[in-house]
């Protein structure tokens, strides 16, 4: 089960109090759901960070990590989520959420589009709106998804489990 794959590379709670850099975040950062892989976790880490991923901006982690705390979520698995947009998927992702943009604002599209760092910023004060709108609503769109999808593959999960251990007997 991947539960247990990724039991291997969550960071023990006993390292992660040892750790003064963690220690500006408070006692909060320290409570085991933050890092247990259960459930409501995980789906929260989903939730967190795939809409992180689809915002355009800066310290996605760190965004993610934040939420992380009062959502109640998988600090690991909502940074982990938030590659999703990397350096190679990042201008897909992000031209998709435009187009999501401009059908929702009713804009127009322009018509000329090159990829490049600096068509991209003598632009900017024409795609920021229908970029930002687009990369919101689709990232709370596929997190929601997400969110609904990871609970409903882990309840199945478990009554398959149930069921196989019934057998059993």
């Amino acid at each position: 089960m991947p539960k247990n794959y990724l039991k291997k590379y969550i960071p023990d709670p006993e390292k992660l109090r040892k750790n003064k850099a963690l220690a500006i975040l408070g006692s909060q950062i320290y409570e085991a759901n933050l890092w247990h892989l259960n459930r409501r976790s995980v789906a929260r880490a989903f939730l967190n960070g795939l809409f992180w991923a689809f915002i355009p901006m800066p310290f996605q982690m760190l965004a993610a990590a934040l939420l992380s705390i009062p959502l109640r979520a998988n600090i690991p698995l909502s940074i982990a989520l938030v590659w999703i947009t990397n350096p190679i998927t990042m201008p897909f992702v992000f031209y998709f959420n435009y187009k999501v943009g401009t059908l929702i604002l009713g804009t127009h599209r322009t018509k000329e589009f090159k990829l490049s760092v600096e068509w991209i910023w003598d632009k900017m004060e024409h795609i920021w709106l229908p970029l930002y709108t687009g990369s919101v609503v689709t990232g709370l769109m596929v997190g929601a998804i997400s969110y609904i999808g990871i609970t409903i593959l882990w309840r199945l999960h478990v009554v398959k489990r149930w069921k196989e251990r019934k057998q059993r007997k």
